[in-house]
């Protein structure tokens, strides 16, 4: 029956049981009574109507509808086949216990599984109803408690079996759910249903483990299979959960974690199950494989989990060895490890051997004082694993540049000479006076590729550089790869003559790079003259470090007002840790999070505040009330649709300076730039009316190169 939503009316979910698929949600709108109370007259809603009911939905109702929406059967069967075919003959056939399709089921029922725990997330303060079998929506409301059910497993071992069995307790009174009709509606996490009451599980608790027991009081383990049992099933268990043992030990032992980091080279023929370079000649490779050690147990630095355990047997005796891991100090040491720029999706990375030592040698130091040990796995070999430097210093001459260079394998010193000897003759390798094995760092042959190639030795056999190779002078003096001594006459260049030079803020540790105090310079310049800037820049090329040292310039000369930093969401800890790096007395608020102090009086207190556009989006009233110093967009790609939410959102923000960050402000259209240099310096590009009509189409469509250089130059 049609609900109006012009008159009284809730939304609710209801739970059902299918055939093949297990339990089902289904989103429905039900009219209210004179009384406010639910009425018999309710309709189905999905994503393309829900729409008609916004006054009565909020972001979690639309997200539930649509989660619930890809869970009908008709969705999966066109999700999992791309064949017309029935939706019964499907399941039928996918599903039959003989010849049914048995890795299409798992996948089906992981892509169900994933669906249903986010909608029991979700679900909190809404209501849900079981369905009646005349699929009557609101048959029996089911309360869903925030609080959260203990299990504790009990073993009771005698001479011939093991009993297993679980116990629940819920707001500290014991749970009687067997024969009871309780049920599970999803297992990971798990929810139970227990006449009307749906709870849930500390210690995420898998439903499968609880099902067993629903219509059955214990487990019977016979004497013959315990002990595959044990080391399979109860190891688990004891790992994971709270156990109470009878005729068996539980030892729990605690150690420091050691982080490890293994090297050990690999074969031609391995290489290719880590490497994707499709057999580059390298040099060989190296593979490093990052763990955990505890006592004599090695760990994957992956595999996080809060225990371990192990199984020993003395002749009839069982101990179950609980080695308690400490994976808060884990997750230190794997944010260090990460931010090398290594192990980012794994415990495992293989590398040429130049790119595996040069990230050693840069890290070797860092490492050591964190408690890394660096072990190597080869029959014959021992590699340097110490810290390589160069240090080279050029100065001008009469005629020609003078190079002086310093190259140091641990406590070795080579010649410059000699390292281009090795270079020209292709090889990367050379043994130490120790008998270690020393690799050239290919990072070295790279970028002083040119050095390498066009210096000369003079008559006293020192090596030079001629004046003609100015250019290349200036590019080693740019990117900090040579110390540089130059007369004024050689020094005049600059690319922002015309730019004060500003000095930099008190409090702000580190040292810019010619180009990114260019960057700062010109941040300040903009502030001075109140434009909005777009700082565009690729990644890499230190954005971050030239925003935070004007955030640092700015908090001190507006005391009292916040700046607004907004992001990806994945970028939030990033610009935390450079924050705390370069401006470490900036006050930083990270404002994230679903316990975040709601309230904008609190950004007085900080110098900086950082969000994600998401939170923004949700939060743009509250931020609105608030005048920033600086509003700044990181990867403002994000507002190139100046019809998104977020683009209009943004536009509500006031402050009084503006900035974007971005590698890519143009990604598809000409209108992408619009938008950001719209919030940046409203008016500039004129009305996006005017601006489609005026450069959009005449540049994308035909292809006007006048109307680009006019765009340029605006």
């Amino acid at each position: 029956m049609k609900v109006s939503p012009l008159q009284p009316f809730r939304i609710i979910y209801s739970l059902y049981q299918h055939e093949y698929l297990g339990y089902l949600f289904e989103s429905f709108v039900v009219q209210l009574d004179p009384n406010g109370n639910l009425s018999y007259h309710s309709q189905n809603i999905s994503s393309k109507n829900a729409q008609e009911f916004e006054a009565g939905l909020d972001e979690k109702d639309y997200e539930l509808v649509k989660l619930m929406d890809s869970m009908q059967q008709d969705i999966v069967v066109s999700k999992f086949t791309k064949k017309k075919i029935n939706v019964g003959e499907f399941f039928l056939r996918t599903f039959d216990k003989e010849k049914g399709d048995k890795k299409l089921q798992t996948e089906i029922e992981s892509y169900i599984e994933r669906r249903r725990a986010k909608i029991m997330e979700l679900m909190l303060g809404k209501e849900l109803f079981e369905m009646g079998n005349d699929g009557e929506p609101t048959w029996k409301k089911l309360n869903l408690d925030p609080q959260k059910a203990t299990v504790l497993f009990h073993f009771r071992k005698n001479d011939e079996n093991t009993h297993y069995f679980p116990t629940v307790k819920h707001k500290d009174q014991k749970l009687e759910f067997q024969y009871k009709g309780a049920y599970i509606i999803s297992n990971n996490p798990g929810w139970m249903v227990i006449d009307n009451l749906a709870i849930s599980f500390e210690k995420n608790i898998d439903g499968n483990k609880l099902k067993p027991f629903l219509n059955k009081k214990f487990i019977v383990i016979p004497k013959a299979m315990e002990e595959v049992y044990y080391k399979k099933f109860i190891t688990q268990i004891v790992a994971s959960f709270d156990v109470y043992a009878q005729g068996f030990e539980i030892e729990t032992i605690r150690y420091d974690p050691k982080p490890v980091i293994a090297l050990q080279e690999l074969a031609e023929v391995q290489t290719a199950l880590f490497d994707s370079k499709n057999g580059e000649d390298d040099g060989g490779k190296m593979l490093l494989t990052f763990s955990f050690e505890y006592g004599s147990q090695l760990y994957p630095a992956e595999k996080l989990t809060p225990v371990n355990v192990s199984l020993k047997k003395t002749d009839d005796q069982y101990t179950f060895v609980r080695i308690k891991r400490d994976n808060d100090r884990e997750r230190e040491l794997i944010t260090l490890a990460r931010n090398t720029g290594l192990f980012m999706a794994s415990n495992k990375v293989t590398l040429p051997k130049s790119a595996a030592m040069e990230w050693i040698g840069s890290h070797f130091t860092d490492l050591k004082e964190h408690g890394f040990e660096l072990r190597q796995k080869f029959e014959k070999k021992k590699f340097f694993l110490g810290t390589a430097t160069i240090k080279i210093e050029v100065t001008e001459s009469i005629d020609w540049f003078d190079i002086h260079a310093v190259i140091t394998f641990g406590e070795f010193t080579i010649s410059f000479k000699d390292l281009r000897k090795y270079i020209a003759k292709g090889q990367n390798e050379f043994t130490l006076p120790n008998g270690e094995i020393a690799i050239i760092p290919e990072s070295w042959i790279t970028e002083y590729s040119h050095l390498l190639n066009f210096a000369e030795e003079n008559a006293d056999n020192q090596l030079i550089l001629k004046k003609h190779h100015l250019a290349l002078v200036q590019e080693l003096d740019n990117g900090n790869l040579a110390h540089v001594s130059l007369s004024n006459k050689l020094n005049k260049l600059s690319n922002f003559e015309e730019i004060e030079d500003y000095p930099m803020p008190e409090g702000f540790v580190g040292e810019l790079r010619p180009y990114q105090k260019a960057g700062y310079n010109w941040l300040r310049f903009l502030e001075e003259y109140r434009f909005g800037g777009c700082l565009a820049d690729d990644m890499g090329l230190g954005k971050t470090v030239q925003t935070l040292a004007l955030l640092q310039a700015t908090a001190a000369a507006n005391p009292g007002v916040a700046s607004l930093l907004v992001m990806p969401t994945s970028l939030i800890y990033n610009w935390e840790m450079e924050a705390a790096r370069f401006s470490p007395k900036l006050r930083v608020l990270n404002y994230t999070g679903s316990d975040r102090y709601k309230n904008e009086k609190i950004f007085a207190k900080y110098d900086l505040v950082i969000t994600s556009y998401g939170i923004t989006r949700i939060d743009i009233d509250l931020f609105a009330k608030y005048k920033f110093n600086y509003v700044i967009l990181d990867e403002s790609q994000a507002i190139k649709n100046p019809d998104s939410i977020i683009a209009k959102a943004v536009l509500k923000l006031n402050s009084l300076n503006k900035l974007i960050l971005s590698g890519t402000p143009v990604e598809n259209s000409t209108m992408d730039l619009w938008s950001q240099m719209n919030f940046i310096n409203p008016g500039l590009l004129g009305e996006q009316r005017y601006f489609r009509n005026e450069f959009l189409i005449p540049i994308e469509k035909k292809k006007s190169d006048d109307k680009t250089l006019k765009l340029y130059s605006l």
